[in-house]
């Protein structure tokens, strides 16, 4: 009786535990993303106040919270094009906001996305929009990627199917922080911190204070993820790995190559029954420059699985991390009717931005803006009455500097530019040649921008594609988008 009970424990044991595919070897751990869309490191664990945000806290005290995480565009479909990828979006020809939805794009010989990698190694993947009882939400289940795939990106789409699909990857994709705001109101205006670059106006603070209730939001429901994730047995083997997926939704974040518009978030807790790798230690926080890119090749070394040959992402963490980077591009190029063109590099202390298109003002016309960022029309209203101090009423001038440099030491809002400082002259050539470098190097498929006609389209070729396919969900309501877009020029 008693070695019939200890065959049938094994047989549960061996059914429940992480699955290993042949030439793995071991078991390997689980993996699951958890993405935030425009969200900034407005965290209590990075220092903010008036966000409540205690599970989120307790997962970086329970594993390693990263400073200096960027993405490699300040945008979604450019930034998820890149990290789902491993590669930068500028070398895919994946740069322009929600491009190439009826073209048949493809990717290049060598590129896939993460998914397939890991299907190829053995693993389960899914992109989760349904989860379980008592979760009342679905997830968004968010691609928006600037090419064509082919097939089927992601195994599943359920939270069901992970218990017994093991190992997997698995993403869930949360639009709490995308506009629209709609989180329950626990931010106090008056007490929320406004950057110097806005007008301390009450529009400024309740929009801010919004920004941040939803943030709250956020905490609350990944929480119920990670309590999912217990519930399920799951957590001791599944690496958590929390990430934004490009700066916040604010007039000089998102769409903009500042550290607001790059820096996001990035929490990993280690799983409790797999070692820690090299480089990783539970608890602590970590400064290392890192971009967004990184994270593929790093998930797929993980699990065993070898970083492909074309993928520019570095690893960094366990036996094969490389050394650290010295220094991480981004580039914005056009999101929705409007165009831009900037590039940049950060190190430890200076961003440098090289702008392509100076011509043009930072408050260049935005539908996108004008109708989800009070304060975008705020700043005009202000500037027209003379009410805005130097740093704000910058953002209202007709041009754009070509060039722009930041002492992030002494200006971490980046609100001083030194580009014409003969004391940082220095830096501005370095940086100025590294970014030219990197632009070569990395073959920067922007340097020639889109028709006029595809312009209009907000990135369509054809008059009636709806430029949002690919995501295919109204991003505040999560029901199918109905746009259409006129055939001629009104």
């Amino acid at each position: 009786m008693k070695g019939r009970f200890s065959s049938a424990s094994l047989l549960v044991f061996l059914l429940l535990a992480p699955r290993a595919s042949p030439a793995a070897g071991p078991p390997r751990p689980n993996i699951l993303w958890l993405i935030a869309e425009d969200f900034g490191q407005h965290l209590g664990c990075y220092g903010t106040r008036e966000v409540f945000s205690p599970r989120l806290d307790a997962l970086a005290k329970a594993g390693v919270r990263y400073t200096r995480f960027f993405t490699t565009a300040p945008v979604c479909s450019p930034s998820r094009s890149a990290f789902m990828t491993g590669m930068y979006q500028t070398t895919l020809g994946a740069h322009n906001h929600r491009s190439h939805r009826d073209d048949g794009y493809r990717l290049p010989e060598g590129v896939r996305v993460l998914t397939d990698w890991f299907r190829d190694g053995g693993y389960f993947t899914a992109n989760i929009r349904h989860l379980p009882a008592p979760i009342a939400w679905k997830g968004t289940a968010k691609t928006d990627w600037n090419f064509t795939y082919d097939g089927k990106p992601f195994d599943s789409d359920r939270w069901s199917d992970l218990k017994t699909h093991q190992p997997f990857f698995a993403q869930i994709n949360f639009q709490e922080t995308h506009r629209a705001f709609q989180g329950p109101k626990h931010a106090d205006p008056a007490k929320v911190e406004i950057p110097p670059y806005y007008p301390d106006h009450p529009v400024t603070r309740e929009d801010w204070a919004a920004y941040l209730d939803s943030a709250t939001e956020l905490d609350r429901k990944i929480g119920l993820v990670l309590d999912q994730l217990e519930s399920d047995g799951l957590a001791d083997n599944t690496l958590v790995v929390f990430f934004g997926d490009n700066g916040q939704a604010h007039v000089r974040g998102k769409q903009f190559c500042y550290d607001s518009g790059l820096l996001v978030p990035l929490i990993i807790r280690w799983p409790k029954h797999f070692p820690e790798p090299k480089h990783f230690k539970s608890g602590s926080v970590d400064d290392r420059l890192l971009a967004a890119i990184d994270l593929a090749p790093t998930m797929l070394d993980l699990a065993a699985i070898q970083k492909p040959a074309r993928m520019q992402g570095e690893i960094f963490l366990g036996d094969h991390a490389a050394a650290p980077r010295q220094y991480v591009f981004g580039a914005r190029d056009r999101c929705d009717e409007t165009v831009f063109r900037l590039r940049t590099v950060r190190e430890a202390r200076y961003r440098y931005i090289r702008n392509f298109t100076p011509e043009r003002p930072f408050l260049q016309p935005n539908e996108y803006k004008e109708k989800q960022y009070p304060v975008w029309n705020l700043l005009k209203q202000l500037h027209a009455a003379g009410k805005l101090t130097p740093a704000q009423g910058d953002l209202c001038a007709p041009t754009m500097p070509e060039e722009e440099l930041y002492d992030l030491e002494s200006d971490a809002d980046e609100i001083r530019n030194l580009a014409a400082s003969p004391l940082h002259r220095a830096a501005l050539e370095r940086l100025r040649g590294v970014l030219q470098q990197w632009i070569e190097q990395s073959n920067d498929q922007g340097k020639e921008l889109e028709p006029p006609e595809i312009v209009r389209r907000r990135g369509a070729t054809r008059a009636r594609t709806n430029p949002q396919s690919g995501y295919n969900l109204d991003e505040r309501t999560l029901e199918p988008t109905q746009l259409t877009l006129p055939e001629k020029q009104p």
